[in-house]
């Protein structure tokens, strides 16, 4: 070990104005190759799995793989990134400014401001954890960071635009509302509950050279770069079985669209419609963007408005290989309460609709 390596963090002699000027260029070097990494994801997946492989995209199998290389790119891209950014900004705040911010506000405004933040950032629910892990890691209380995983795939500009060209500005309006107030309402009620002891330890934790770094302590850049790098490093290893699971399970069931069955068992002329979308609409995972054709069908064959905006919210709010990924940083008890709360709201929104619709 040398001298550098065993030296307590930021002790380190001041850089020099060029050694400045190199870290800067090395970052905005880094931050380019991590955004045009995301950018040619899907088209370098496009060419790969559909040209040079020879799958077709109108297959299951083809769907299938395609999806899966291009989610696990972008969601290890996007745990990289976010966990390195929010680690660096934690070491320079501490953990009472950051509670200050959003914490101290936690009875309401708090879960506002995180919902607006998840509206503006339209992951899918997969997607949403990576942010999810780092907002919890940098002290927001829990109730307010999960008003954001469920705001940010189930309410974005993508859904509502298109749901505003697809059914007109009433059901796009509705669903924006009820969307916001889901997000808003259970983040809020989840948040009262004092259910951060569910969550898994290693999330608040984050670590130096293998010793903990307690928020707001005084480091140097260099200190400061290493610690994001290592916090990446150890939550991938912690996570990556989750995360593998979780994709080759959305993988897998992408692109499966039971009509027929929906049709058959969720007309509106059965009471228990709202029910069976949102069972339904579990199981499947995809974004707005990607179940909007068959929530189009299912309208054209005279489906209830609520039963389709429930099952269209279960679909990307809620799904099996986001669970499987949250089950890494959160405890079983939380995770079930998580998933009640948050389909029992989307069951209400459901049967509300069918109601005054």
């Amino acid at each position: 070990m040398t001298a550098r390596d065993s030296a307590a963090p930021g002790v380190q002699p001041p850089a020099t104005p060029r050694g400045r000027v190199r870290r800067v260029v090395a970052l905005g070097l880094a931050a380019l190759v991590w955004a045009g990494a995301l950018l040619v994801n899907e088209p370098t997946w496009d060419r790969v799995v559909y040209h040079w492989g020879g799958l077709s995209a109108a297959t299951r199998w083809g769907s299938a793989v395609h999806f899966f290389l291009t989610d696990i790119v972008k969601i290890i891209l996007l745990l990289v990134g976010i966990i390195f950014v929010v680690t660096v900004l934690r070491s320079y705040i501490t953990l009472e400014r950051t509670r200050a911010l959003l914490g101290g506000r936690r009875e309401g405004v708090g879960n506002v401001m995180a919902a607006g933040l998840g509206v503006a950032t339209p992951f899918c629910s997969c997607s949403a954890v990576p942010a999810f892990i780092g907002f919890v890691a940098a002290g927001v209380p829990l109730g307010v960071t999960l008003s954001f995983l469920i705001a940010s795939p189930l309410v974005n500009e993508v859904a509502v635009v298109l749901l505003y060209g697809l059914f007109g500005f009433k059901i796009a309006a509705l669903y924006v509302t009820s969307g916001l107030l889901i997000a808003i309402g259970a983040g809020w009620l989840l948040g009262r509950m004092r259910l951060e002891r569910y969550v898994e330890g290693f999330v608040f934790t984050t670590t130096l050279r293998g010793q903990p770094v307690p928020p707001g302590t005084a480091l140097s850049f260099t200190d400061r770069m290493r610690l994001g790098r290592e916090e990446v490093a150890i939550i991938l290893r912690k996570i990556w079985p989750y995360l593998l699971a979780g994709i080759t399970l959305g993988a897998i069931i992408h692109g499966w669209v039971p009509e027929a069955f929906f049709v058959r068992y969720a007309g509106s002329d059965n009471p228990f419609a709202p029910l069976v979308a949102v069972a339904i609409g579990v199981p499947l995972y995809s974004n707005a963007a990607g179940i909007l054709p068959l929530i189009e069908a299912l309208h054209a064959k005279g489906l209830a408005t609520g039963t389709l905006l429930a099952f269209m919210m279960s679909t990307v709010a809620l799904s099996l290989p986001e669970m499987i990924l949250l089950r890494r940083v959160l405890k079983p008890p939380l995770l079930a309460i998580f998933t009640a709360v948050v389909a029992a709201a989307i069951l209400a929104t459901g049967y509300l609709f069918n109601a005054i619709l």
